[in-house]
């Protein structure tokens, strides 16, 4: 995950390309991100992590802990300029129509070495600044990921609004709890309808499934069945916009046997879509075996 990396590096970031004109725009989110790495490559990892993390932003370490906490307990260590940088960069972003939450994803890596995909949750505070409140990331193949120039793929806003956000989240929750039923049995049956048609699915050790045809392999490199449970998330002013996380705990001769589900549904005239998803295993200590 990207957090394992951010303890050596940052660096930084190039400019973004523009989205589309119509409705609200995931720019400033994508310059706020750019921005985020750049100031680490200045201040150092610690610094420009808790400077941009909202007050109650979380991330997985690998369960899920406060930024402000974890880095807390760290030193205040300056850039090594003799260190690979931490390098990461956006190539697909979303917001939600009313401007209040969005969301980044893209490759990142140590130097010239690539190791996986980040992915990050974003909330506009009072003061109209952007932090996140989620970050996360897997070891998943990057090898085809596109150049730091290259363009970012924004997603469209919803037109589907008109809901309060307890309303939305009550929405999606009910449907994450048919979900979850079915993933007991049968993981891949249980995203049968759910997923829009340009949906990205994260998974450790494979590529991005970023399309239909692709969808299949991704969810072949996830445990076949899964118990979940759902943890926390927010929803947009708008109430067309969710983002959730739930504690998933699975079958394997192996560790990791557990992590986490994080998924963005969006409300589309088709009903509420997951436009992101991923499965971030627990690398590290399982607390409950240690127990045992």
């Amino acid at each position: 995950m990207r957090i394992a990396f951010a303890a050596l590096a940052c660096a930084l970031l190039p400019a973004c390309t523009s989205p589309p004109d119509a409705g609200p725009t995931a720019e400033p989110i994508v310059a706020t991100e750019r921005a985020f790495a750049a100031d680490g490559y200045e201040t150092g990892v610690k610094a420009s992590f808790v400077k941009y993390a909202a007050p109650g932003a979380m991330m997985f370490a690998p369960g899920p802990v406060n930024v402000h906490d974890y880095f807390a307990g760290q030193p205040d260590a300056a850039p090594n300029p003799d260190r690979p940088h931490l390098v990461w960069w956006p190539l697909a972003a979303g917001i939600a129509a009313s401007g209040d939450l969005g969301f980044t994803t893209g490759p990142y890596g140590l130097g010239d070495k690539r190791y996986g995909w980040y992915f990050t949750v974003w909330q506009r505070q009072g003061d109209g600044s952007w932090k996140w409140v989620l970050d996360a990331g897997v070891d998943a193949d990057p090898s085809a990921a596109a150049p730091q120039d290259s363009p970012v793929a924004y997603l469209p806003a919803s037109e589907e609004t008109a809901m309060s956000p307890d309303a939305a989240m009550a929405e999606v929750k009910a449907i994450e709890a048919g979900m979850a039923a079915a993933a007991g049995t049968d993981l891949a049956a249980s995203y049968e309808g759910q997923l829009s048609h340009d949906a990205r699915l994260h998974t450790e050790g494979a590529a991005p499934g970023t399309a239909p045809e692709t969808w299949a392999a991704a969810l072949a490199a996830r445990p076949a069945a899964m118990s979940l449970a759902p943890m926390g998330g927010g929803a947009s002013a708008a109430g067309d916009m969710v983002w959730t996380w739930s504690e998933a705990h699975w079958q394997a001769d192996a560790p990791p046997v557990r992590g986490f589900v994080v998924r963005v549904w969006q409300r589309r005239a088709d009903g509420w879509k997951i436009v992101f998803d991923e499965l971030v295993p627990w690398n590290g200590p399982d607390p409950d075996a240690a127990a045992e």
